[in-house]
């Protein structure tokens, strides 16, 4: 990767946002979306005081509000966790001529799990599975087309974000919140190298 992003990268950046909350409007309270939007514009995970205002304002749909207070208060062991598995699955992907090197290209990679998982918690907290922008997820396709990101490394990170995250939740609930992981997985498996 350039040192120097150009200026055809920078604009990707800024249209690859892959969360929209344009659908539930007919499926949610109006008073919760700008909440998660608010969140999602300054790619931040939900506060505590969010959470709480979408419990009290949505009780029908909050029931998985402890479980995006538990992701988001443990993704750095849950990258972590996805980063080693992407590591030990393509031992030289962070070395010269590997797809992740130079190291800043190995940052962006973890940052974008980091991103991943906060996208997923907006659907968790918000009980739906597809919240993601067909057209966002289209200029991020574009942009890892731009960047060469590995593809297959991204998605054996995003199943191990899976993974990483299932183990931390009641086994009852596991099956419940598959779906949110498995949506993302999905479109990032459609991505076209």
């Amino acid at each position: 990767m350039k040192s120097e992003l150009s200026e055809a990268v920078k604009e990707l950046i800024q249209k690859a946002r892959i969360v929209s909350f344009s659908g539930w409007e007919t499926t949610h309270p109006r008073a919760i979306i700008p909440l998660f939007q608010a969140a999602d514009d300054q790619g931040r995970y939900l506060t505590d005081e969010d959470l709480q205002q979408i419990q009290t304002i949505s009780p029908q749909t909050s029931a998985f509000i402890p479980v995006a207070r538990l992701l988001r208060d443990r993704v750095t062991e849950i990258v972590d966790e996805a980063r080693e598995k992407v590591l030990i699955t393509f031992p030289d992907i962070t070395q010269p001529g590997g797809g992740l090197y130079p190291p800043a290209r190995a940052e962006a990679c973890w940052r974008d799990f980091w991103h991943f998982l906060r996208c997923i918690t907006y659907g968790i907290a918000g009980q739906s599975t597809d919240n993601t922008s067909p057209s966002g997820l289209d200029y991020m396709n574009l942009l890892y087309k731009e960047l060469l990101v590995p593809l297959d490394a991204m998605v054996v990170g995003l199943e191990n974000i899976k993974i990483a995250s299932l183990k931390r939740i009641d086994s009852e609930e596991q099956a419940a919140l598959a779906p949110y992981f498995d949506h993302l997985i999905t479109q990032l498996k459609s991505f076209k190298p």
